[in-house]
């Protein structure tokens, strides 16, 4: 009984040993092809998130409404604050201008609160999505 299972035990080991060897010598290399102007499209996609910072910032929403009231208090709202960029966006049905790119609440408070003077209807937001 010891004979038969000292010989399945050998058997098993070169078997093994065998398999073992086909297993690690799988090796190839692996090419992409892949256009040059990819590389370009991560790069504009990795700046214009640094830029906006739309996930991690907060805006302040001035105006939400038609299309040329939304122009008239952009422009409006351009020459009161300077220090202060401001976008319209467009979603579906109204146009809204949104203004500043805040890193922190207390920074987006401290601006609403001087916001407020002029447009008392606005509020902070924290965009969920990054603008197209």
């Amino acid at each position: 009984m010891k004979k038969i299972s000292l010989k399945i035990s050998v058997l098993a080991c070169i078997c093994f040993s065998l398999s073992a060897i086909d297993v690690f010598a799988q090796q190839g290399t692996i090419v992409v092809n892949q256009d040059s102007d990819i590389d370009a499209l991560l790069k504009l996609k990795k700046q214009i998130n640094k830029e906006e910072g739309l996930t991690n910032h907060y805006k302040i929403q001035v105006y939400s409404g038609n299309r040329s009231d939304a122009e008239t208090i952009q422009e409006k709202f351009n020459t009161t604050y300077e220090n202060w960029t401001s976008k319209m966006v467009y979603e579906y049905p109204n146009f809204k201008i949104w203004a500043g790119n805040f890193a922190t609440r207390l920074e987006a408070d401290r601006a609403l609160k001087e916001v407020k003077k002029t447009f008392n209807s606005a509020f902070i937001f924290k965009p969920k999505k990054v603008l197209e």
